[in-house]
């Protein structure tokens, strides 16, 4: 996997829905997120992080070092015990181990972002050791993301469906159809911002020059893989890279988030597609230092 990353980035991702929910909020009927005090839509980083993890184990299928901890259907101790067969040891001789070598929970950790990319990439909160005295607490990883916020307020829109399945027998003797209800977001764009601490990748996890090319991958295509009736149209269209020239920066994040604006076409109401936006980045607001490479 390589030696860990040497430079700092900052990175934007565009991506829009159309006809879809990109994120529905459960505290609320599973309509699409919203903040409720300006009306934009939000998503949250859980569910980009999710379809990124999805991506990887896609391409990679438990690959050795490529492995997803945070995965569907798949408890975490069962993961764990490869950590336990790693340092030949079970639940109960693992106690006695923790007396012998004080190490052992580094060792774990260590073990655990060699082993799986989304600990590596993500961090993880690792505690699930506890009932065996092993516990290297808190894995912060060098890769964070925020929420994102749709570039406009968006309007939810609660459209009502008729299906032909009816579910039970006593219910086929006195209708033909079922009604049911979807919540949809005709058109929006949004906009997350994500950080890369190349220092916390040199001490802590190991994120690779290769992991990093994995990383920006699986941005890209993150939605080209989880298509469903329920999201409608989603894709990535824009991942801007602000690449420092060394391992803690050159400049603080912000300025570069700010470089990078994104606004409706005056001529436009109603966004319904990508192209009724412009995005420009201000190259003359960012440092000479700092390369902004624009995968997309």
């Amino acid at each position: 996997m390589g030696e860990a990353i040497k430079n700092r980035y900052e990175f934007v991702i565009l991506f829009d829905v159309e006809n879809g929910n990109p994120n529905g909020d459960p505290d609320a009927g599973n309509m699409p997120r919203i903040d409720p005090e300006s009306g934009y839509g939000l998503v949250t980083d859980v569910c980009l992080k999710r379809k990124i993890r999805n991506y990887v184990d896609i391409v990679k299928e438990d690959e050795e070092g490529y492995g997803i901890y945070i995965k569907e259907d798949i408890p975490l101790n069962r993961s764990d015990n490869k950590a336990y067969e790693y340092l030949g040891v079970d639940e109960k001789s693992a106690k006695e181990l923790k007396k012998k070598d004080p190490d052992a929970d580094k060792k774990i950790r260590d073990f655990m972002c060699r082993n799986f990319y989304d600990i590596r990439t993500f961090g993880a909160v690792m505690t699930t050791f506890v009932k065996a005295a092993l516990n290297c607490g808190q894995v912060r990883g060098p890769v964070q993301l925020g929420f994102a916020r749709s570039i406009d307020p968006i309007v939810s829109q609660e459209v009502t469906i008729t299906r032909v399945a009816i579910t039970t027998e006593k219910d086929a003797e006195n209708k033909s159809t079922e009604m049911g209800r979807k919540n949809i977001v005709p058109y929006a764009l949004y906009r997350a911002e994500g950080y890369i601490s190349a220092n916390l990748a040199r001490k802590v996890t190991g994120f690779s020059e290769d992991d990093l090319e994995l990383l920006w991958e699986a941005i890209i295509n993150m939605f080209e893989h989880d298509h469903s009736a329920a999201r409608g149209k989603m894709a990535v269209r824009e991942l801007i890279v602000f690449k420092h020239s060394k391992e803690l920066g050159d400049c603080p994040s912000y300025k570069l988030f700010d470089a990078v604006e994104v606004k409706r076409n005056e001529d436009v109401l109603y966004p319904r597609k990508y192209q009724d936006y412009s995005v420009a980045v201000h190259e003359e607001q960012i440092p000479d230092s700092v390369e902004v490479i624009r995968k997309i």
